[in-house]
């Protein structure tokens, strides 16, 4: 059981920080970090909200969990199964719980985590935590309801493959990784998710791996007394058994040379191009991530000379934007065009390598880079406006290293970035040995 003497609390921004350190810190808000002898943690920000308060439960597993072949699109998975009901809530009682509550529920899952969260009245808290503990401590399925599910799984990945981007997206990581479970895309392989009806076993045991408190936190932001969370997340939590199983997550390989493929779409479309160099992992200590952010800001953004060229200038793409998201392990930096002729590939292609190249050599505009810096922080800021936004950016953070000041130390490696980082990155990040291009046109009628 756990104990509130066990609690550790600290806070984001204490007395003792300096104050040219508060006078860079992103994050406004201060935050309590508790954990419990299970190994439970709970991030709590009290946010100025009247009556309204966001819980959220990050569950750290995502499709990089997925490391067995065969059995992809396992996290996502649960991500339906979680609302499959248990003994004391059966479905049909947890969503009427949730209406009587005139509450926001969901979930989605990553390539690092999944999240589970509602938005409700503050009145409801303990509602909220009665619910939300009881299925992550006593779920429950029959294995008809696993086949049910499995089948909607597999309706959802024909949705989504109704879109050419998705085909075009699974066939680039498909090729740019070799071992790593990045290579497939969270909702996982398609003949995986067609076996799925066949594995209600192994759904028990990925739930039994990962489903446990030393591997999860919760996020609760806005209208609350402190104290009465803690006591209730003890009382409603306090069984949750500590689990000990650790994934063996395969280490990709370095990309040697450059990779190619082609894919076509039966049905009308313009023609896409997707390009992707392997990146570094997210790190609130290195600033190579940070720069590789900046520079995308500076290659695609509306203003950048490459967009003007392409999209105003010579209207060759009407989509145009690159990035990585931050991931715990080295994801891709993706670029995408949707280009208006498929006689233009080429030549967008050729104009994206050599934008890329030329950041690699000449000076960056001292003012770009500040304005873009400076963007990057205002729209951060700019879009912590709600207890549900505040705890997904607390999720996001605090889920791949655990400690609460990554949020500030991140933002102050975005300050610090200089246009020699930019040029470093470009070289390192952007040789042709490290790229994979892939292309999807209309098949031929």
């Amino acid at each position: 059981m756990m104990t509130i003497g066990a609690v550790i609390a600290c806070l984001i921004v204490s007395a003792e920080q300096s104050v040219a350190q508060a006078q860079t810190d992103v994050f406004p808000f201060p935050v309590n970090l508790t954990e419990f002898e299970n190994g439970l943690k709970v991030v709590s920000v009290e946010y100025d909200s009247p009556g309204i308060v966001a819980y959220y439960t990050i569950v750290r597993t995502g499709s990089r969990n997925e490391v067995e072949e065969g059995f992809s699109g396992y996290a996502h998975f649960f991500e339906h199964m979680m609302f499959r009901g248990t003994k004391k809530y059966p479905t049909d009682a947890y969503n009427a719980a949730i209406k009587r509550m005139g509450a926001d529920s969901n979930a989605f899952t990553t390539d690092d985590w999944t999240a589970y969260h509602i938005v409700a009245s503050s009145e409801s808290l303990e509602t909220i935590i009665d619910l939300e503990s009881d299925r992550f401590l006593n779920l429950q399925y029959s294995e008809d309801a696993f086949r049910t599910e499995a089948g909607a799984i597999l309706g959802e990945y024909n949705l989504n493959f109704s879109n050419p981007v998705s085909l075009l997206r699974e066939r680039l990581y498909d090729r740019a990784f070799l071992l790593h479970p990045y290579k497939h895309t969270t909702i996982g392989l398609l003949e995986d998710v067609q076996d799925m009806p066949n594995h209600y076993e192994y759904s028990l045991e990925f739930y039994d791996r990962y489903y446990r408190p030393n591997n999860s936190f919760i996020v609760v932001v806005g209208d609350f007394d402190s104290d009465q969370l803690l006591s209730l997340v003890e009382n409603y939590y306090g069984s949750w058994a500590v689990g000990d199983f650790e994934p063996g997550i395969p280490v990709e390989p370095p990309q040697t040379r450059e990779r190619t493929d082609a894919v076509t779409w039966p049905n009308p479309t313009l023609p896409f191009l997707m390009l992707g160099y392997h990146a570094p992992p997210f790190s609130d200590q290195v600033i190579d991530m940070p720069a590789l952010d900046v520079l995308s800001q500076l290659l695609f953004a509306q203003t950048s000379p490459l967009y003007q060229k392409l999209y105003l200038e010579d209207q060759v793409v009407d989509i145009l934007t690159g990035g990585a998201v931050d991931h715990r392990d080295a994801p891709l930096f993706t670029i995408l065009a949707r280009v208006t002729d498929p006689e233009e590939i080429p030549s967008v292609r050729n104009a994206i390598i050599s934008e890329i190249d030329r950041l690699k050599v000449d000076p960056i505009d001292d003012a770009a880079l500040a304005a873009t810096k400076s963007h990057m922080r205002y729209a951060f800021a700019r879009g912590l406006d709600n207890p549900a936004s505040v705890a997904e950016t607390m999720g996001h953070y605090f889920q791949p290293t655990q400690d609460l000041e990554t949020i500030n130390r991140v933002y102050r490696l975005y300050d610090e970035v200089t246009a020699d980082d930019i040029r470093r990155v470009a070289t390192t990040y952007f040789p042709e040995s490290n790229r994979t291009v892939v292309t999807l046109t209309q098949k031929d009628q």
